[in-house]
């Protein structure tokens, strides 16, 4: 390997750890559940974006912490699998696998580049998607519809959402 290369295989990202207002930390995940309970029933096309998934992502990749990750995928996914038609723990399930994943790579790259985070945002999307299928498919038995262009379609959907939901979030952190 190069010595590029070599610096960023062994340099973890010393960026700050974003911090929160705690009703902020609440609040956020508790209205895009609601808003993924709720407005599909009023749009059917906004079905297809999970704002659930998305605040597990960014609070998992600027809290930078894979234990807070983990816990807040969980909390989030057990309370969207609490109001919705699925199997309980299928949804906590993955998005614990989410966030922990998520928070691991922010230890590595600087995730407050756009890019970065259009790509991570894709990239979980599929992932959470393509997990769900598995266990739906190996826990329950269930045979499941996984179609990858349509979740590779889904998740730039949600990649592209991503970014300006994560500035309007981003003037949510606590500054002081």
């Amino acid at each position: 390997m190069t010595e590029f290369t070599d610096r960023i295989a062994e340099a973890p990202v010393k960026s700050p750890i974003a911090r929160f207002r705690p009703i902020v930390f609440l609040l956020t995940p508790l209205a895009a559940i609601l808003f993924q309970v709720y407005i599909p029933r009023l749009v059917e096309q906004l079905g297809y974006l999970d704002l659930p998934l998305l605040v597990t992502v960014y609070f998992a990749l600027m809290r930078r912490s894979p234990i807070i990750g983990l816990f807040l995928g969980a909390g989030i996914g057990l309370v969207q699998d609490s109001l919705s038609h699925q199997p309980l723990g299928m949804f906590g399930i993955v998005k614990t696998l989410v966030g922990y994943f998520c928070a691991t790579v922010s230890q590595r790259f600087a995730v407050e580049n756009s890019a970065i985070r259009f790509i991570l945002a894709f990239f979980f999307c599929f992932f959470h998607q393509l997990m769900y299928w598995i266990l739906l498919r190996a826990l329950l038995g269930q045979p499941g519809d996984f179609d990858p262009r349509r979740e590779l379609i889904v998740g730039l959907l949600n990649a592209a959402v991503a970014l300006p939901f994560f500035r309007l979030l981003d003037k949510l952190r606590d500054r002081g």
